[in-house]
């Protein structure tokens, strides 16, 4: 968690100590994705339980305003779809970075891609936090938490992946793209789960 906060406020020295480490991908995963997602996926589901979410972001019209607590398998549902949505999307989008990089001509390995996509979508799993207040749109924290990852990853591609200069900026949209791409439709999914509209 401190780690996605200072990507927010001081990338480009963490990126340089992430760059210094060079982790291998199980360890990133152990010690960077998992505690990230288990603490904001916990507060989430807690809120979710004990304060309920405003009814409309639970598929319910407007007219029926106030708030619906989630509990038993709804929540584990949604909590399940949460969390492994998230283990694909660092996955998947790891796996498409790489194969971006090489139409670049650049030789990054699975390792790199996966921990520059990990670190970059710090700021956007810790942003998911702000779902904590039952009257927060999902929509928004996302909004905010997929600014965060692009600024976050442009510093990021030229410290870990380290392509050819001339190729970086063109490296980093098309990424900056497929990390918001992925990352929209999981949260679109998700929050079909939390409505209740797809059942686990």
């Amino acid at each position: 968690m401190i780690k996605a906060l200072l990507l927010i406020f001081e990338p480009v020295m963490t990126w340089a100590k992430i760059a210094q480490v060079k982790w291998k991908t199980s360890s990133v995963l152990l010690f960077y994705v998992l505690p990230l997602l288990a603490l904001t996926l916990a507060g989430e589901l807690a809120s979710l339980q004990h304060f309920g979410k405003a009814q409309e972001y639970l598929g319910k019209p407007q007219e029926f305003g106030g708030k619906l607590r989630v509990t038993g398998n709804w929540l584990i549902a949604y909590g399940t779809a949460q969390f492994l949505s998230s283990l694909v999307l660092v996955a998947l989008s790891a796996r498409m970075m790489k194969a971006l990089a090489s139409t670049f001509n650049s030789r990054q390995t699975y390792t790199q891609c996966f921990t520059v996509t990990a670190y970059a979508f710090g700021p956007f799993f810790l942003l998911r936090l702000c779902d904590i207040l039952p009257a927060m749109n999902p929509w928004a924290s996302y909004a905010i938490g997929i600014v965060l990852t692009v600024a976050t990853l442009y510093h990021g591609i030229p410290v870990v992946l380290e392509p050819d200069p001339p190729h970086t900026f063109g490296l980093y949209l098309c990424s900056a793209f497929l990390l918001a791409s992925l990352s929209a439709l999981g949260r679109y999914l998700t929050l079909l789960v939390l409505a209740n509209k797809i059942q686990l």
